[in-house]
């Protein structure tokens, strides 16, 4: 959660406009009080009217010259990602109705995603809204270790977060779709045939994505509880990368099963059984509490879960 300058009293909000907000985050952003003041629309003397007011109330120049560009203070770049958190809710305040009519909407939401569940669910969700709602815009933002390690927070501005079970807890969510795990080598790999050893996962060198304490594969923690100590040589944050750290190499990974196909792509892999039994993977949406009843959130976790099971009825249909 956000925490509070050390130091400064409790501010009474209804002492402060609005404007200045909007005034500030745009400063901070342009680092220029004619460009902030052209994307606001307004005069260049009425945005100086509202940095001079900051400045007072901050009690520090937020700007400052440096040769013919201005930069920011120190404590200007201290709020830089509080101010655009602030925007970004008082947005979603106000972009939300009592009803939502998707069809007539031209509301914006936010999903933060790995790429790998995009490939899975993109196609489902793309056709939905350009039949049902032309109208709304969705936008995907990869996550991180870092944004997942702080989901409760993140959440209170993305509209939602698709992340598999066993990574998060205490945040309402829907289960998705489930996948099982393999482990994809080079076609033509030196030393691995048609099956594959704990002792060659020790041996060989690997690739992984998302490696970090609270963004670690499930298989990849069994492994580790097995006392496989694995060589990672390459690390990404993009399953869908990850072909072109295997071909030509001795490298191995573990990958989601329904990736395999997106991967093969102009790709000679091959895919290895893995050598004991893995924890099967279940992929859910996520979001903030304080979305549980909002019409338009709402809307958004039906047509997720919709097309989530359209890819569960595919599979049912092979």
């Amino acid at each position: 959660m956000w925490q509070p300058f050390a130091g400064r009293p409790t501010v009474n909000i209804a002492n402060l406009n609005l404007n200045l907000l909007t005034a500030l985050d745009a400063l901070l952003r342009e680092r220029s009080v004619t460009n902030a003041a052209a994307k606001l629309g307004l005069s260049q003397p009425a945005l100086s009217a509202s940095l001079a007011r900051l400045r007072r109330h901050f009690n520090d120049p937020l700007l400052v010259r440096v040769g013919n560009a201005y930069e920011l203070t120190p404590f200007a770049e201290q709020l830089g990602e509080r101010a655009g958190a602030a925007m970004a809710s008082v947005q979603r305040v106000f972009s939300v109705a009592p009803t939502f009519d998707p069809a007539r909407s031209d509301r914006a939401f936010s999903v933060l995603v790995a790429d790998y569940s995009l490939s899975v669910l993109g196609t489902g969700v793309s056709q939905i809204i350009a039949e049902r709602a032309p109208g709304v815009r969705v936008e995907f933002h990869p996550h991180t270790p870092q944004l997942i390690e702080r989901a409760e927070e993140v959440l209170r501005e993305a509209d939602a977060m698709i992340l598999p079970r066993g990574f998060l807890s205490s945040l309402p969510h829907l289960d998705l779709f489930t996948d099982t795990w393999v482990c994809v080598v080079d076609a033509d790999h030196p030393t691995i045939g048609d099956e594959v050893t704990l002792a060659d996962l020790s041996r060989i060198p690997w690739v992984v994505s998302f490696r970090s304490s609270s963004a670690f594969t499930p298989p990849m923690r069994q492994l580790e509880n097995l006392g496989v100590d694995v060589h990672v040589q390459v690390v990404v944050e993009s399953f869908l990368a990850l072909p072109q750290f295997l071909v030509g190499t001795d490298r191995i990974a573990l990958v989601q099963e329904r990736l395999v196909p997106h991967l093969m792509r102009g790709h000679r892999l091959r895919i290895v059984p893995c050598p004991f039994e893995v924890i099967p993977l279940v992929e859910a949406l996520w979001w903030h509490p304080s979305q549980q009843l909002e019409p338009g959130h709402a809307w958004l976790r039906s047509i997720i879960l919709e097309a989530a099971q359209g890819v569960e009825n595919t599979d049912d249909d092979i």
